[in-house]
C-alpha cells in the first residue's frame, strides 16, 4: 500500500507540474502576441455575449406557460366555425357548456376550467367604497371570471387565502398583491368588499378571498383580478342556461386537463360526436363547428386565433434569431481558427525545438488546447461583463425584464460553462492538430512548406463568415422594408389625429338617461373648435374582437350565404375616418328609420354578393339566418383593414347605432393637443360622473399590432451588425498577418516603382474576391428564406433586388476599409527596413 500511495502522489505531482507548465507556456504565448490575442479575445467575447443574450430571449419565449403545474397535459379548446364549408372564424373562445360536457363524456379529461374575459369585452369599473378618504376606483383590463378549478388546475399559489376554496362561492374574488395595495394600502385585504360595475348594467358587491403575487411574464394569461365564475351563474334564473350549459355563444376560454400519457389526437377525434350531440341542427343551417385541442405550451408561439388573451409572438422569428445566435458564435470561433492556423508558420520553430527536446505530439496538442482554453475563458468572463452592462438596453430592445438573478439561473450558468468547453475544443482542436504536426527536422532546416490546404480552409471559413454577414444585412433590409410597408400602407381609413375614449362602465339602466348623457358629452366636446367631428362605433381599427355573421340576399338559397364582419357607425363615422362613399349614401339624421332597417356595406361585400356595379347593391335587402334579421343596403363604402396587414381584410357590414357604440372617436386638428385632452376630460366628467377618464390615439393603438415585428426587426438588425463586426475583426487580423508575411515582397515592389495604391489593390484583391463569392452564395439562400418569411403576411412588399446590392456593397465596403487599414500601413512602410538584411 505505501508503494501504491507513493506512486499515486508522484503521478499527481507530475500532473500538477505538467498543467502548470502548460498554463505558463500558454499565457506567455498569449502575451507575446498581444494584438492577435486581443483580436481573438474581443471577437470571442462579443460573439459569446451576443449568443448568450439571444439565448436568454429564445429561452424566455420557449418557456411560456411551462411553469404551470402539469402544463404538458393542459389544453385550450379551440373553436373553428364553418359556413357553407368556408372557414368563418377560428377562435380561442368556446361555448360555456363545452367544459362540463368534456368532463362528463370523456374519461381522459380529469378537470376543466372556464374563463370569461370580461375586461377585454366590457368597460369594467371596480370600486373600493370603504376607503377612509373616499371611494377608490380603477378601470380594469386584465380582469377575468374564473371557475373555482382554475387556480389549482394551473398551479397558482396564493399569498393569502385557500387555492381550492377562494373562488368556490358566488360574489368572491382574488386580487393581485399590487392591486391589493392600490385599493387597501397595507391593510389585510381578506374580507374586504369590492363593487364591480360594467356597461352591461351589472352591479355586484364581491368579497376578497385571496391575494396572489405578481404573475410571471412568460404566461399568455395575465390578470390583475379574478371574480368567481359562479358570480355569473348567480345573476338570475336565466344565468345557468347562459353561462353554464350553453352551446350558443362562444365567449369563454375553456381549458381541460388530460390524464398523463393520453394521446390528445385520439381525444380530439371524439369531439365531432360531442358537437353533434350538444349542437344538433348545425348541418341544416349549412354550419359546422369543429373543436380542437391546443397544447397550453404552444399557444404563445403558434396560436393566431381570434379573441386571444394577448398578442402572441411568432415562432419563426424566434427560430431565426436562434440561427443568428449560432452564426455569430461560429463566426467568432472561425476567427480564432483562422488566426491560429495563419500564425502556424511563425510558431513552427517553437514546435520544432520542443519536439527535438522530446515533447510528444499529444503533449503539444494539450499545450495549444490550454492556450485555447485560457483565451475562451477570458472571452467568456468579458462576455458576462458585457451582458451586465448592456442588459438594460437589451431589455428595452426585447421587451423583457431581465435582472442579474436571471444570469445566475442554473441553466444559464450551465450554458456558459458548456460554451467555454465547446469553444475550447471546436476553436482550438484544429489549430492544435496543425501546430503539433510539424516535423522537427523540416522546421529546424527551414524546409517547412506552406500548406495549400490550410490556405483553402481559411478562405472557405472567410467565405462562410461573409456569406452569413451578407445574408443578415439583406435580411435586415427586407424585414424593415416589410415593416415600413405595413405601417405606411393606407388601411382604408384615416386614423391619424383620432382621439378615442371607451364608453363609460358605470351607466344608468334608463336608456333615455344614457342617450341624454351621450348627447351632453358629444355637444360639450364639439364646443372646442380643435375637435372637428365625433363618432361612435361598435369597434375601431386595431380592435381584434371578431363580430361576424352570415348574410345572403333576401330570398336567395342558404348555400349563397356569405360571412361578413359586423361593425356599427353613427351619422359622423365616415367624416371622422375620411372613408369614401362609393355608391348610395351613409346613415343620416334625415332618415329616422336608419337605425332600424338600414345598413352600409364595404365594396368587397357587394362583390361577394355578385354585384360588380356597386350601385346595383343599393336598395337590396339582406337577411341573416343566424340572427333572424334583415336590412336594406343604403350605401357602399371603401374596404378597410380592421386589423394589421398580417391578415387579409374582411368584408364588413355596418348597422346604425347613434347611441350604442363602445368607442367614441374624435377627429382633432393636431394643434393644442394637451388643451384638447383637458377639454375632453372635462366633458367626460360632466356627462359620465363616477367613470375614470382614459384615452388613446388610434394610430398608436393600431400600430401596437406591429410590436412583435418591431421587436424582431430591432433584434435582427442589432445582431446582424454584431455579426458583421465580429467577422471584420477576424478579417483585420488576417489582413495584418498577410501584410506581415508579404513585407519583403512589398519592399521589392516599392523599390521597382509600385505605387501605394497598386500595392493596396494587390493585397486586398484576394479578400475582395472572397467577399464577392460570399455575396453570390448569400443571395439565393437569403432570397429563399426571406420569401418564406414574407409568405406569413397576407400583404407583403416585393422582394427588393436593391437589398442584396446594398448588403453586398456594405460588406464589401466595410471589409475593404478593414483590410486597407493594414495594407496601407504596410504599403507606406520604408522598403529599406524590410530589405536591410537581404
Amino acid at each position: 500500500m505505501p508503494k501504491i500511495e507513493s506512486l499515486f502522489n508522484n503521478n499527481t505531482l507530475k500532473l500538477n507540474y505538467m498543467l502548470t507548465n502548460y498554463f505558463k507556456t500558454a499565457l506567455r504565448s498569449i502575451l507575446k502576441t498581444r494584438i492577435f490575442s486581443l483580436i481573438n479575445i474581443s471577437g470571442l467575447a462579443i460573439g459569446t455575449a451576443a449568443f448568450l443574450l439571444i439565448t436568454l430571449y429564445v429561452q424566455f419565449e420557449l418557456s411560456y406557460d411551462k411553469m404551470h403545474r402539469n402544463s404538458e397535459n393542459i389544453y385550450r379548446v379551440q373553436l373553428d366555425q364553418y359556413l357553407n364549408n368556408e372557414l368563418a372564424i377560428s377562435s380561442a373562445e368556446c361555448y360555456p357548456g363545452v367544459g362540463p360536457a368534456l368532463l362528463e363524456e370523456l374519461p381522459e379529461v380529469t378537470s376543466y376550467s372556464r374563463l370569461y374575459n370580461m375586461g377585454y369585452k366590457n368597460n369594467v369599473v371596480i370600486t373600493y367604497e370603504g376607503a377612509p378618504n373616499g371611494p377608490i376606483q380603477y378601470k380594469h383590463r386584465k380582469f377575468l371570471y374564473a371557475d373555482s378549478s382554475f387556480l389549482p388546475l394551473f398551479g397558482h399559489s396564493l399569498k393569502y387565502g385557500s387555492v381550492e376554496k377562494a373562488l368556490s362561492d358566488p360574489f368572491t374574488a382574488v386580487i393581485s398583491e399590487e392591486y391589493a395595495k392600490m385599493y387597501f394600502g397595507e391593510e389585510n385585504p381578506i374580507g374586504k368588499m369590492l363593487r364591480l360595475r360594467d356597461d352591461d348594467y351589472n352591479d355586484e358587491l364581491c368579497t376578497i378571498t385571496g391575494v396572489f403575487q405578481k404573475l410571471p411574464q412568460n404566461t399568455h394569461l395575465k390578470f390583475d383580478i379574478l371574480f368567481s365564475y359562479k358570480t355569473l351563474i348567480a345573476r338570475g334564473d336565466w344565468a345557468p342556461a347562459r353561462y353554464d350549459a350553453s352551446w350558443q355563444r362562444e365567449d369563454m376560454y375553456v381549458y381541460v386537463e388530460l390524464r398523463p400519457g393520453t394521446d390528445a389526437d385520439k381525444v380530439e377525434s371524439k369531439l365531432p360526436a360531442l358537437v353533434d350531440k350538444y349542437s344538433p341542427g348545425l348541418a341544416d343551417q349549412n354550419r359546422e363547428d369543429i373543436l380542437r385541442l391546443q397544447p397550453l405550451e404552444s399557444i404563445h408561439l403558434h396560436s393566431r386565433l381570434a379573441e386571444e388573451a394577448e398578442p402572441n409572438a411568432k415562432a419563426d422569428n424566434v427560430y431565426i434569431l436562434g440561427v443568428i445566435a449560432v452564426f455569430i458564435l461560429i463566426i467568432a470561433w472561425i476567427n480564432y481558427i483562422n488566426l491560429s492556423t495563419a500564425k502556424a508558420m511563425e510558431r513552427a520553430n517553437e514546435v520544432g525545438v520542443r519536439k527535438a527536446m522530446g515533447a510528444l505530439r499529444n503533449q503539444l496538442m494539450w499545450q495549444f488546447l490550454m492556450e485555447s482554453a485560457i483565451i475562451n475563458l477570458i472571452a467568456l468572463l468579458l462576455s458576462l461583463i458585457i451582458i451586465v452592462l448592456v442588459l438594460p438596453m437589451f431589455n428595452g430592445l426585447s421587451g423583457m425584464g431581465l435582472t442579474m438573478l436571471d444570469l445566475l439561473a442554473p441553466w444559464f450558468l450551465l450554458t456558459s460553462v458548456s460554451l467555454w468547453f465547446m469553444g475550447t475544443l471546436l476553436s482550438g482542436l484544429y489549430p492544435a492538430f496543425i501546430l503539433s504536426s510539424f516535423k522537427p527536422v523540416s522546421v529546424l532546416k527551414n524546409k517547412l512548406k506552406k500548406s495549400s490546404g490550410g490556405a483553402i480552409l481559411r478562405k472557405s471559413l472567410v467565405v462562410f463568415q461573409f456569406t452569413a454577414s451578407v445574408a443578415l444585412i439583406a435580411g435586415t433590409i427586407i424585414v424593415y422594408n416589410q415593416l415600413n410597408f405595413m405601417m405606411n400602407k393606407s388601411i382604408g381609413m384615416d386614423i391619424d389625429r383620432v382621439l378615442v375614449v371607451e364608453r363609460p362602465g358605470v351607466v344608468s339602466r334608463d336608456r333615455d338617461v344614457i342617450q341624454s348623457n351621450i348627447d351632453v358629452f358629444r355637444n360639450s366636446t364639439l364646443e372646442n373648435p380643435e375637435i372637428k367631428a365625433l363618432a361612435t362605433s361598435l369597434t375601431i381599427p386595431g380592435k381584434k374582437r371578431e363580430y361576424k355573421m352570415g348574410v345572403k340576399k333576401y330570398g336567395d338559397s342558404d348555400e349563397n350565404e356569405i360571412v361578413v364582419r359586423i361593425n356599427s357607425m353613427d351619422y359622423d363615422f365616415v367624416d371622422v375616418f375620411d372613408m369614401e362613399v362609393l355608391a348610395g349614401r351613409t346613415f343620416s339624421k334625415d332618415y329616422p328609420n336608419d337605425p332600424d332597417t338600414a345598413m352600409v356595406i364595404t365594396a368587397s361585400v357587394a362583390h361577394l354578393l355578385g354585384y360588380e356595379n356597386l350601385e346595383d347593391a343599393v336598395g337590396q335587402t339582406l337577411y341573416s339566418n343566424q340572427f333572424q334579421w334583415s336590412g336594406i343596403i343604403i350605401g357602399v363604402v371603401n374596404d378597410y383593414h380592421q386589423e394589421a396587414l398580417q391578415k387579409a381584410l374582411d368584408p364588413v357590414l355596418f348597422y346604425c347605432t347613434p347611441y350604442n357604440g363602445e368607442f367614441y372617436s374624435m377627429k382633432i386638428s393636431g394643434a393644442h393637443t394637451d388643451d384638447v385632452i383637458k377639454h375632453v376630460n372635462e366633458s367626460w366628467n360632466k356627462a359620465f360622473p363616477g367613470n375614470p377618464f382614459e384615452y388613446f390615439f388610434l394610430d398608436d393603438y393600431f400600430n401596437q399590432q406591429y410590436m412583435s415585428e418591431k421587436k424582431f426587426g430591432g433584434l435582427f438588425t442589432t445582431f446582424a451588425v454584431i455579426a458583421v463586426f465580429v467577422g471584420c475583426l477576424g478579417l483585420l487580423g488576417l489582413s495584418s498577418f498577410t501584410a506581415r508575411q508579404k513585407t519583403k515582397e512589398i519592399g521589392v515592389r516599392k523599390v521597382l516603382g509600385s505605387s501605394v495604391a497598386a500595392i493596396v489593390y494587390l493585397l486586398s484583391l484576394d479578400f475582395v474576391k472572397l467577399i464577392l463569392l460570399s455575396t453570390a452564395i448569400a443571395v439565393p439562400i437569403t432570397y429563399y428564406l426571406m420569401d418564406q418569411w414574407l409568405d406569413t403576411f397576407a400583404y407583403q412588399t416585393t422582394m427588393p433586388i436593391m437589398a442584396y446590392i446594398l448588403a453586398g456593397s456594405a460588406v464589401l465596403f466595410v471589409a475593404f476599409v478593414t483590410v486597407s487599414f493594414q495594407t496601407v500601413k504596410a504599403a507606406r512602410a520604408n522598403p529599406v527596413d524590410s530589405l536591410r538584411y537581404e
